[in-house]
């Protein structure tokens, strides 16, 4: 069975009798609509992105904090943010469908669900788990062809960016989120994956908190090769410079301390096929110098 025809069938199966749309969400529910979402309220900055890649975005009438891609997101009317929505305004708009995730306040998600709004949870776990969400929020507004098209978009450009990797020896990779105190990403998240993907090796994976707290002394214990920062627009943080001064650290002994973007790796959208690209070239610059030296592992 063919990919296209798999996804093809993915959609054809979201409609079912008396024109019923009816998909599955991230967190096991059953989302039924019994015609295409004509109004709909983003409670996510990527699940934002994510309809507008499905052909939804016209569709958006509200939105929260942050969703700043793409650009026109940003002159939508906004009803709060992760911690805080206002219910009643979401109300007032009439929205026929509200995509969500799980840590926008669940709570009063759930007084929407309550008065009889769908709610469609997008949390996936697994880089082509994004794909599936643009293709079952397609069917959901009735845009499955758009979605289509931005699906193969997205797994054309994840396979680009990480084409022979497999082949290609490992690089030990920390990669930081924070700085002061230092977090870091386990081996569930899709950054993680990502690494994986990419012909790295993320040296926390052991770590099933999504983004545990480690120590520097941890850090410097699992000997990385490379060190990937993860920050808005790929600006340079201060507290990255701070590993300078481990200079026993293979990474910062070969000056293989890089920064990607942490909007577009941070947010599981459409854009996190660039980010896996990003991420993907700064391995690539590290594994010379990793294995010219053979460092071993821990």
């Amino acid at each position: 069975m063919t990919r296209a025809f798999l996804c093809a069938l993915l959609v054809a199966c979201a409609h079912v009798a008396h024109g019923e749309i009816r998909v599955v969400d991230d967190a096991g529910a059953a989302i039924v609509l019994p015609a295409p979402a004509r109004r709909i309220v983003s409670l996510a900055p990527h699940a934002t992105e994510l309809l507008h890649a499905a052909g939804a975005g016209e569709r958006i009438v509200g939105v929260v904090k942050g969703s700043n891609h793409p650009p026109e997101a940003r002159a939508l009317p906004v009803v709060g943010d992760v911690h805080a929505i206002d219910v009643e305004r979401i109300v007032a708009m009439r929205p026929d469908l509200v995509v969500t995730w799980p840590y926008t306040t669940p709570a009063q998600v759930g007084k929407l669900a309550a008065r009889g709004i769908a709610v469609f949870t997008s949390d996936p776990h697994t880089i082509d788990g994004i794909a599936t969400d643009i293709e079952r929020l397609g069917a959901l507004a009735g845009t499955a062809p758009a979605a289509a098209t931005a699906v193969r978009r997205f797994r054309e450009q994840v396979a680009g960016a990480t084409a022979g990797a497999a082949d290609r020896a490992k690089v030990r990779v920390f990669y930081q989120i924070w700085g002061e105190p230092t977090y870091t990403i386990g081996g569930r998240h899709l950054i993680s994956q990502a690494i994986d993907a990419c012909g790295g090796e993320n040296v926390f994976a052991a770590l099933t908190l999504p983004a545990p707290q480690v120590s520097v002394e941890a850090v410097i214990a699992a000997r990385p090769q490379a060190i990937v920062a993860g920050a808005d627009g790929a600006a340079r943080p201060a507290w990255l410079d701070a590993w300078s001064r481990w200079s026993g650290v293979p990474a910062v002994r070969d000056r293989q301390i890089h920064v990607v973007d942490a909007d577009r790796l941070h947010r599981p959208g459409p854009r996190f096929a660039e980010g896996v690209a990003e991420l993907c070239e700064a391995i690539d610059r590290a594994r010379p110098a990793a294995h010219a030296r053979r460092v071993p592992g821990p």
